[in-house]
């Protein structure tokens, strides 16, 4: 699945897992995306969407 968003473009983030004793490794973050059908330019069209823009109303859902 993608991992990057078609509406805000929010993609992954990098950063490090750091333990207690402060020993560091790579991690990643990775938004909700959701393959949903949305209405874009008055066509229903399928889209990675993330969960923030679903729930904002940044997209019409197409039924």
């Amino acid at each position: 699945m993608a991992k990057v968003c078609d509406v805000c473009k929010r993609g992954v983030m990098t950063g490090n897992n750091v333990s207690h004793s402060n020993r560091k490794s790579k991690r990643i973050w990775a938004p909700n995306v959701q393959k949903i059908k949305i209405v874009k330019d008055g066509t229903v069209v399928n889209a990675h969407v993330c969960t923030r823009c679903i729930r904002s109303g940044k997209v019409e859902r197409a039924l």
